[in-house]
Parts: structure tokens; C-alpha cells; sequence
């Protein structure tokens, strides 16, 4: 038979640990799930192993601010059920999971999908290569084992997190071979509007970023205004080449590149509850369209954290307990005015988290010519579909992503659509004259993660009914 329990959380990062310490503070029975063997999500993966410990220094201040969430969330009363992953989740809501080799259901008074976000997909010629990985791969590496590169590395990118890794990996005593910084010309231009208010909220955000690019300027090779990059060899990459936007180009060798063109939020498991979404022009990404606590337009499911627009850590805590509250409130642990209370003082704790992402959004806005790879790019590496077999698609009618599916394959592999999703998209509302919004994405469907038929053989069939 399944469980039940009064709120259930996917997640276990900033926003999923916040959200269970404040649920048990009004009482509530809390599960937190999450696929890691230990709690932090993505941005303090590892933190209790390394908290206290030389590693620490090195990843820096921001990440070692998560061992007190942490340690607040194990002290809560929550239960926690770490090894778990989430398969599918149904109205109600209820949600099936497997956990040792044993799939499972959960009946649910609420449901938080506290998920994160994924690095936004960004094919380019040879990125399938051995060789080529993402920098938040490279950084889980450093944080889970401590591991850094053995040769020199070549970064290519924009945003906060290859300045943030760079300057971690310096401090690990790597070595770096190049930054190849992807921010388009005259971006700067166009975020310092936006500049003042952020410095006054978020002084020394600003300040941190400035130190990164600072220590990569000083003591790596840079160059900046990069418009286009190819990885080159047989078995693993063997040659980088890239164009920058006054014409220069050159090819380098290069046995490791590490690329990253920002953060989406992920949304398969509210795609897959049919939950509304709306378009962000701002992170050029859809999120799921929520009210003020975070609430989805699915009753009774909540959405908090980077999974409801970038924000980074500290926002995606203080959106962890604002929904939580509300949360409270409808299982009656809270009145509404008392969680409205509650909630003020942190909506104002979450404004000032959030004065820095205009600027951000701005500044590190992708490139127009990353959405739409040239023909030969692989657009789905599951399937191995290039970009030309997508338009080819389109140039045959007017298809959207799911038609495009069933023709090419693209969107049917392991990672169900969350790699090539958003290129799928761009490449048709490009070649048919519309946008990306108006195409919309892959229609999800169940399982949203591989599961086997033992796993399903497991459920009690009283679950299913």
C-alpha cells in the first residue's frame, strides 16, 4: 500500500532542506527525497564531508554557508530519503519513486518539486566528443572527490560559474589553458542600468565576481567577445578552435574543454503534471507559471528554488520557506493571515536576494547564434540527430517539437528530451518564422527517469489502482 504523508519534497538543495525545516516547524509530516546520497543538492553537494576541511577554502565562503541549512534540516524531524529517485508524479498529487532496487508510491497532502535547475544546453560542433563536458560537471567532481584535471583545461562561456571555477580550480593548484569568454560585445552597456540597484542589495555578490574575472585576467591566457568554438578530433578532442567577433581564429590543441552558457530551470516534472508554463525573455527559458507562495496551477503543487526562475542559493531558501508557510496554512497548522506575517519579512529578504539577477540576466545573456547550432551540430546526442535533420523537418511544414519526435527520434533517449529540448525548439522557430514560446517544448511523459520491470513488478498493485 502507499504512504502518506502531510507534505512531500523533491529535492534536497537550498530550497527542499528550507522548506522541510520550516514545514516541521508548524508541525507538518515531511519526506524529502532526493537522488544524492547526502543532502545539499548541486550547489553543496558533499558539504558535510567536506565541511572543515582544506577543500572547503577552496570552493569558498558561499558554499560553506550550506553546512548550517543542512545541519538545521538533519536536527528538524524531517525524514529523509536519500538514493531516491522520482519517476513519475500523478494528480492528487502522488508520486512513484524507487529507491534500492524498490519502486514505491507516495500519497501527498502537498507536493514541493524542489529540482534545481540544469546548465542550459548548448550544442556546438564536436560537443559529443570524450573530452568536452560541462563546467558544473567539472565543479561536481571537485566537490564530490576533490578531484581537478591533470592537464591544462580550456573554458569557454559566460556567466558567474566558469569566473567561479576558474578561480577554484587556480586555487586547487590546476591549471588552465585558456577562458574563452562567450559574453557578447556590449553587454556591459546594456546591464549597468540595472547596476545600481544590484550594487546596493548585493554589494558584495558584485564584488566576489569581480574578484573571479580579475584572477582569470591575471593569470590565465583570456580572451574575450568569443563567437563561435568547434571541438576537433577522432576518439576524444584533440584540437579547440574558435572565432572571435572582430574575425580572429585560431585552433589550439586542447585535451579537456569545459563549456557553459548559463542555467534553465528544470522543468520536466511540471511539463509532465501539465502544469502551466510561461516564457521568461529575461533568461530566455520557460518556467512554471506560480503565485505568490510558489504554488503551481496544479492544486496543491508547489514549485521553490532555481526550478522557478534562477535566483541562486540564498533566494532558493527563502522561496523554500514561503511556500512552505503556505503549505502550513492549507493543511491548517497556520491561518492565512499568520503565514502572511511570517512571509513578510522574508518576501523582503527575497527582493534583495534577487536585485542582482536583472543586471546578471543582462550581462550574461547568450549569444543570439548559440540557440540555432549550424547544420552538422548534433542537436539530440542520444539519438545522434544533427540540426540539419531538424530543419529539413520544418522545411517539410509547419511541425512543432512532439511531430519532430516521432520523425527524427530526437527527444526519445535516456535523457528524454532535457538535452536537446530548447534546441529542438529554436531551430524550428527559427526556420518556420516563430517563436520559441508559440513552438513551445517536448510533450513529457512517464517515466521522466529510466525504471526497470522488476522495479515495477515491485509495486504493490493496490498503488496503481
Amino acid at each position: 500500500m502507499s504512504r502518506r504523508v502531510d507534505l512531500l519534497i523533491v529535492g534536497a538543495g537550498p530550497a527542499g532542506l528550507s522548506a522541510a525545516v520550516m514545514a516541521r516547524r508548524h508541525g507538518l509530516d515531511v519526506l524529502v527525497v532526493d537522488e544524492q546520497p547526502a543532502p545539499g543538492g548541486q550547489i553543496w553537494r558533499n558539504i558535510e564531508a567536506v565541511s572543515g576541511t582544506p577543500r572547503a577554502a577552496i570552493l569558498g565562503k558561499a558554499y560553506g554557508d550550506g553546512i548550517d541549512v543542512v545541519r538545521r534540516f538533519r536536527t528538524s524531524g524531517a525524514r529523509y530519503e536519500p538514493g531516491t529517485r522520482v519517476w513519475q508524479v500523478e494528480p492528487g498529487p502522488r508520486a512513484y519513486m524507487t529507491r534500492n532496487g524498490t519502486a514505491s508510491c507516495i500519497e501527498a497532502g502537498c507536493l514541493l518539486l524542489a529540482t534545481g535547475a540544469q546548465e542550459r544546453p548548448a550544442p556546438f560542433p564536436g560537443w559529443t566528443l570524450p573530452g568536452v563536458m560541462t563546467v558544473g560537471a567539472a565543479q561536481i567532481a571537485l566537490k564530490s572527490s576533490g578531484q581537478i584535471p591533470s592537464g591544462p583545461v580550456w573554458i569557454a562561456g559566460c556567466g558567474p560559474l566558469p569566473l567561479l571555477y576558474a578561480a577554484q580550480l587556480l586555487k586547487a593548484g590546476g591549471r588552465i589553458a585558456g577562458f574563452l569568454d562567450t559574453t557578447p560585445p556590449g553587454r556591459m552597456t546594456a546591464a549597468l542600468p540595472k547596476l545600481s540597484a544590484a550594487a546596493f542589495a548585493v554589494p558584495f555578490d558584485l564584488l566576489k565576481g569581480m574578484g573571479w574575472l580579475a584572477a582569470v585576467r591575471r593569470r590565465v591566457p583570456y580572451v574575450p567577445r568569443v563567437t563561435e568554438i568547434e571541438a576537433i578530433g577522432g576518439d576524444a578532442v584533440e584540437r579547440l578552435r574558435y572565432v572571435t567577433a572582430d574575425g580572429r581564429s585560431a585552433t589550439v590543441a586542447a585535451h579537456l574543454l569545459l563549456v557553459h552558457e548559463g542555467l534553465v530551470p528544470t522543468i520536466h516534472p511540471t511539463l509532465a503534471l501539465d502544469c502551466l508554463h510561461v516564457w521568461n525573455p529575461d533568461q530566455d527559458c520557460f518556467m512554471p507559471q506560480l503565485d505568490g507562495w510558489g504554488e503551481t496551477s496544479e492544486p496543491g503543487v508547489f514549485v521553490a528554488g532555481d526550478g522557478a526562475g534562477i535566483g541562486g542559493a540564498a533566494a532558493a531558501c527563502l522561496r523554500g520557506e514561503i511556500a512552505a508557510l503556505r503549505i502550513a496554512a492549507r493543511t491548517g497548522r497556520l491561518s492565512d493571515a499568520g503565514a502572511a506575517a511570517v512571509a513578510e519579512p522574508i518576501r523582503t529578504r527575497l527582493r534583495r536576494a534577487l536585485a542582482i539577477r536583472p543586471f546578471l540576466d543582462r550581462l550574461f545573456r547568450p549569444r543570439a547564434d548559440l540557440f540555432v547550432p549550424v547544420d552538422r551540430t548534433i542537436a539530440c546526442r542520444c539519438e545522434e540527430v544533427n540540426v540539419a535533420s531538424i530543419r529539413a523537418q520544418a522545411a517539410a511544414g509547419r511541425p512543432g517539437p512532439n511531430q519532430v519526435k516521432a520523425f527524427t527520434r530526437a527527444g526519445m533517449g535516456p535523457c528524454q528530451g532535457r538535452q536537446c529540448n530548447y534546441t529542438v525548439a529554436h531551430v524550428l522557430a527559427a526556420t518556420e518564422g516563430r517563436t520559441v514560446p508559440d513552438v513551445g517544448l517536448y510533450r513529457v511523459r512517464p517515466p521522466w527517469k529510466p525504471v526497470t520491470l522488476s522495479e515495477l513488478a515491485a509495486l504493490d498493485t493496490t498503488d496503481m489502482a
